[in-house]
């Protein structure tokens, strides 16, 4: 499978950050990060995925956690010392960070946006993110990717 350049793929290129690519076949049925980690043969918990909120004085946040695992938006909002963040609404998701539902990569967003990611990150020599288009996973070392986002490391999902 030919893998075309995306915005994030260039940026990384452009800063000198080491990473490699991995694609499976989508399925547009399920959009899962479950879905994609089964597909790539690789365990749930080093493959991330990017969500989007909006806080109380209607600034963007970018959250990272792993695809099995669901947001704590308390533990959000204490985390980026927000009083609330809500989840954005998928029809802002292009609009706001130029990519896709299934496709949005913390890495060449419009804008660059404050980035935490959770705890566990540092757990691995290795992650797995979206690349930005659906199916194409940018496989990373996670202190490049911490550095390069300038991200902070917090506990960000339900127990």
């Amino acid at each position: 499978m030919k893998i075309t350049k995306t915005n994030a793929m260039r940026t990384l290129e452009f800063n000198n950050i080491p990473y490699r690519t991995s694609c499976y076949e989508v399925d547009e049925s399920d959009l899962s990060g479950v879905h994609g980690a089964k597909m790539l043969g690789i365990e749930p918990d080093i493959m991330f995925k990017t969500l989007v909120t909006r806080t109380d004085k209607n600034e963007f946040r970018v959250f990272l956690i792993p695809v099995d695992k669901e947001l704590d938006l308390k533990k959000c909002a204490v985390c980026s010392g927000d009083k609330r963040v809500e989840m954005i609404a998928v029809k802002e998701l292009l609009p706001i960070t130029g990519y896709i539902r299934g496709g949005c990569s913390p890495i060449g967003m419009k804008k660059q946006f404050k980035t935490y990611i959770d705890e566990t990150v540092i757990l691995f020599d290795e992650i797995y993110i979206s690349a930005g288009t659906r199916g194409v996973q940018i496989i990373i070392n996670p202190q490049h990717l911490i550095d390069f986002l300038g991200a902070k490391i917090c506990d960000l999902v339900k127990d």
